[in-house]
């Protein structure tokens, strides 16, 4: 993996936990490619690519935000 992939899955890490602890994930991790991570919405696990997982989380992130 190179030092890209490490930067945008750290980032995705971190909006996952922003997300958790604003009670609007369930939960999250690794996927199980290195590609991918998982998001647990609803109820349901998703396993999206890194870039997806990103856009996911920032958009889930902005439409939630404490005014």
């Amino acid at each position: 993996m190179n030092v890209t992939k490490d930067a945008l899955r750290n980032e995705v890490r971190y909006l996952a936990e922003e997300a958790f602890h604003r009670k609007l994930i369930s939960g999250f991790g690794d996927g199980p490619d290195v590609n991918e991570y998982q998001i647990v919405c609803q109820g349901k696990p998703r396993h999206l690519p890194l870039e997806e997982a990103h856009s996911f989380l920032v958009n889930l992130l902005f439409n939630n935000q404490e005014n």
